[in-house]
C-alpha cells in the first residue's frame, strides 16, 4: 500500500463503500449512477484501482473495506507528518494550532493521549 491520496471523486467514492458496506458490486453501480453520475465502467475501474491499493476488496461481488475511514486518513495523516514535517508531531502541532491558545478540554485530551501512549 503505497500512496494513500484519493482524488476527490474517489474519496466520494470510497465514502460510499464505508458507509454501505459491505454492498453489492450491482448496488454500488446503482449508487454510483444516481449520486456520482457515474458509468458502469467507471465505477468498475475506480473500484479496481482503490482495490489495488489495499482500500478495498470485491470477492464474489461483495465489497468491502480492507481499511476502515480511520485507518485509511490515520496513515494519510500519518504520511503527511512524515512528509511535511520530516515526522515531527510537535512541529505539525505547532503549525496546526498557529498560535491558538488550546482550551483546557483540548489540553486534557492531549494530556490523555500522551499518557495513554507513552
Amino acid at each position: 500500500m503505497g500512496d494513500y491520496k484519493l482524488a476527490d471523486a474517489e474519496a466520494k467514492f470510497a465514502d460510499i463503500i464505508w458507509s454501505k458496506e459491505p454492498i453489492s458490486s450491482p448496488e454500488l453501480v446503482r449508487i454510483c449512477e444516481k449520486e456520482m453520475n457515474w458509468k458502469k465502467s467507471t465505477t468498475y475501474t475506480v473500484l479496481k484501482k482503490l482495490c489495488e491499493k489495499g482500500i478495498f476488496r470485491n470477492e464474489n461481488a461483495m465489497v468491502s473495506a480492507r481499511l476502515s475511514r480511520e485507518e485509511f486518513y490515520g496513515m494519510q495523516s500519518r504520511r503527511y507528518v512524515e512528509d511535511v514535517f520530516e515526522g515531527s508531531l510537535p512541529r505539525f502541532l505547532t503549525a496546526f494550532c498557529g498560535g491558538k491558545k488550546l482550551s483546557a478540554s483540548e489540553v486534557e485530551e492531549m494530556r490523555k493521549f500522551i499518557d495513554e501512549n507513552t
